[in-house]
């Protein structure tokens, strides 16, 4: 009796479930960015008692501290454009190391 093992199919390996982990750790970054932005803004210096030792009155310590805001939560979008940017890119690498021919 001979086998003919060429003639035989090879059992199917089971299909594993893709994981979507780039997915949950991009949109984690979206939700904590979201978060500290919110929270600069909410937490703008809207105090005058410093600006009274400065000799500044209401109205202009309330603009520099709405500008100040404002420059920070700028900042933090550029930050957060970088950051997207960095984290597309290393998935782009990723993505292009595991393709197949």
């Amino acid at each position: 009796m001979s086998h003919d093992f060429a003639m035989t199919p090879a059992p199917e390996a089971p299909k594993r479930k893709r994981r979507r982990v780039f997915l949950w750790v991009f949109l984690a970054i979206q939700v904590a960015f979201i978060i500290w932005i919110i929270s600069a803004g909410a937490a703008g210096d809207h105090s005058t008692t410093h600006c009274v030792a400065k000799g500044l009155t209401t109205g202009e310590c309330k603009g520099t501290s709405e500008a100040a805001t404002g420059i920070a939560i700028f900042l933090q979008i550029v930050i957060w454009i970088v950051v997207d940017f960095f984290v597309a890119l290393t998935y782009a690498i990723y993505r292009l190391a595991r393709r197949t021919n």
